[in-house]
C-alpha cells in the first residue's frame, strides 16, 4: 500500500488542466482547422481535383472548404500551386449549424453559444449513449479516451452510460450505415426527452469517405436531429472535449 501511493505522489496531477488552463498540447502533425488566402487563387482548380470526399469548391476563383465533408488529409494544400490552403493548428472546430463549418465563412456565426435552455438543462450534469453506426473505430477511440485520467471528462460533469434510457443524448459515430439505421432511431425513441445529438467526425456529420455508397444514409442529420457538430477524421480529443465544454455553456464563445 505504502509502494502504491509513493508511486501515484510521484507521479503528480497528470489530468489536463483546459478548459480552464491553456490549452491542450497536440502533437507536432496534428492537423488543425483550415486556413485560405483571400488572395492569390488562380482558380485552377488543382485543389478540387484531388479532394477525396468533394469538400472543396471553387467561390468566385477562391476556394472553400466544408470540414463536414474534410478528412483534413492536407493533399488540397499540397497540391495548391500558389499555396492558398493551409492547415493551422486550431483545434476548435465544433459547430452548432452546418452551415458553420464552411471556410471561410459563409455568413453564419462559426463558433456560436447555445442557447440558454441547454445551459440550464445540462450544463451541471450531462449523460450520454455513444453509438457507434458504422464507424471504424478512429473517432470512437478518441472519444473513449476522454474517459482517462489524463482528460477525465466527468469533471465537467458529462459521463458516458450503457442505457439510451438513463441518457440525456446520444453521440454518434460513423457514417450511419443502412444496417444501423433503425438501431440508432430505436436508441434515440428510447432516450427520455429533452435529449440532444452530437455527431462526432466526418463520417457522422456528412457521410464523410462513405457518403456516396449505397450501404450508408450521408450522417447522423439525415436520420436525426443534430444539435452539435464536430468534425474531424477523427476529431482530436481537445477537440470532442472543447466542443462539448462550449456547447454546455462551460466555456465562452471564442
Amino acid at each position: 500500500m505504502i509502494d502504491i501511493l509513493r508511486a501515484r505522489f510521484h507521479q503528480g496531477y497528470r489530468t489536463i488542466r483546459f478548459p480552464k488552463g491553456a490549452d491542450p498540447e497536440r502533437p507536432e502533425r496534428f492537423v488543425g482547422r483550415p486556413e485560405i488566402a483571400q488572395e492569390g487563387c488562380t482558380g485552377c482548380g488543382s485543389c478540387v481535383q484531388v479532394c477525396p470526399t468533394d469538400a472543396l469548391h471553387l467561390r468566385e476563383k477562391a476556394p472553400s472548404i466544408d470540414m463536414g465533408l474534410c478528412t483534413f488529409c492536407t493533399v488540397c494544400a499540397e497540391a495548391c500551386p500558389q499555396g492558398v490552403i493551409r492547415f493551422g493548428r486550431e483545434f476548435r472546430l465544433a459547430a452548432q449549424g452546418r452551415q458553420a463549418l464552411l471556410v471561410p465563412s459563409q455568413g453564419e456565426d462559426a463558433d456560436p453559444l447555445r442557447e440558454e435552455s441547454i445551459h440550464s438543462l445540462f450544463g451541471r450534469s450531462l449523460k450520454l449513449r455513444q453509438v457507434s453506426a458504422g464507424g471504424c473505430g478512429s473517432c470512437e477511440a478518441d472519444t473513449n479516451v476522454l474517459n482517462t485520467v489524463g482528460w477525465d471528462l466527468g469533471r465537467l460533469g458529462i459521463q458516458f452510460v450503457a442505457s439510451p434510457r438513463h441518457a440525456d443524448g446520444l453521440l454518434v459515430t460513423g457514417p450511419v450505415t443502412k444496417n444501423m439505421e433503425s438501431a440508432l432511431r430505436k436508441t434515440y425513441d428510447a432516450t427520455p426527452s429533452p435529449k440532444i445529438v452530437i455527431a462526432v467526425g466526418t463520417c457522422a456529420v456528412s457521410g464523410g469517405l462513405f457518403r456516396t455508397h449505397t450501404e450508408t444514409v450521408m450522417g447522423v442529420d439525415t436520420v436525426l436531429p443534430v444539435d452539435l457538430y464536430i468534425p474531424g477524421c477523427p476529431p482530436h480529443p481537445a477537440t470532442i472535449l472543447e466542443g462539448l465544454a462550449r456547447f454546455l455553456g462551460r466555456i465562452p464563445a471564442k
